[in-house]
């Protein structure tokens, strides 16, 4: 079994794990903050990487949120960034659809999802409807019923966070995707959502109900499938061996830069994740810390 070596913060040992890596992928939540509380030292943290010249790309499988509105989040945290070092599952999903699915200019995309997503989808030029439409909140009417089924206009349901689900969303999509032709795309398919101290519903409780009423899964365009690695590596042309994955989840980060064959994964505590799981779980970060700012040492 795999094992996990807890760095300890000792300059020497925190200087050699550092210098193996030119870039890092960062999750955000659980890593960087904790709903809006910034956790400590992460901009000194991230001030020391790109002092040393490393490359640093925040990857978050947060759909509600756009590039810009992250940006925006991050500055307001005191984190410099830019919309050129976020990629987030909505704007994969974006991506995957205009660019690799070529999603014809006659088809439309019926959104499960907050407004990250259509701000994404329409940085793309792709149709859309549903998401946050003030009509999808409405309680389903007897007309409803007659009118939702398969359309052949709508070639995509993608599925995210919404905290505005409701019945008449998940029976529209389910009939749309009862056209064998519609694709049945995910944000991401996380079980929970952390937020406020916390774990609330997340993205993947939101498909999985469509899975259980078609008994199609939908393809996640975010942390851990590897279409989203694919689509990271091709827009920063990095070189896998000399990256580094950190994230405080198992089952999303770590093992997303382990299947994509990163150089390495560090996890840290402040999220998810607990100690145990890192030491004796199937599948373990190669390295971990209490919290970011260790790497300060």
């Amino acid at each position: 079994m795999p094992s996990s070596k807890k760095l300890t913060g000792k300059p020497d040992e925190i200087a050699a794990f550092l210098d193996r890596f030119d870039v890092f992928l960062f999750d955000c939540d659980g890593v960087l903050w904790r709903g809006d509380k910034l956790l400590p030292k992460v901009v000194e943290t991230l001030e020391m990487l790109r002092s040393k010249g490393k490359q640093v790309v925040f990857v978050t499988n947060n759909s509600t949120k756009s590039r810009r509105a992250y940006v925006s989040k991050l500055n307001s945290l005191g984190i410099p960034a830019s919309a050129d070092e976020i990629f987030g599952s909505a704007y994969s999903a974006a991506i995957y659809i205009s660019r690799v699915l070529s999603l014809p200019k006659d088809k439309k995309v019926y959104v499960i999802g907050e407004a990250g997503i259509e701000e994404e989808l329409a940085s793309e030029g792709v149709s859309f409807f549903g998401g946050t439409d003030p009509a999808e909140r409405a309680e389903i009417s007897e007309a409803d019923y007659e009118a939702i089924g398969p359309n052949a206009s709508v070639g995509v349901v993608l599925v995210g966070l919404d905290r505005g689900i409701n019945y008449r969303k998940l029976a529209r999509a389910h009939g749309y995707l009862q056209h064998p032709e519609t694709r049945f795309l995910a944000t991401n398919i996380d079980s929970t959502f952390p937020t406020h101290g916390g774990l609330f519903p997340g993205a993947g409780s939101m498909s999985a109900p469509l899975t259980y009423m078609t008994g199609r899964e939908p393809l996640s365009l975010g942390k851990p499938s590897q279409a989203m690695m694919q689509a990271i590596e091709g827009r920063f042309k990095f070189d896998k061996k000399r990256t580094c994955m950190v994230g405080d989840r198992i089952n999303t980060d770590i093992k997303f830069g382990i299947e994509g064959g990163l150089g390495g994964t560090l996890g840290v505590l402040t999220g998810v994740s607990k100690e145990e799981e890192f030491l004796n779980g199937e599948v373990v970060p190669e390295a971990y810390v209490d919290k970011l700012a260790d790497l300060l040492g």
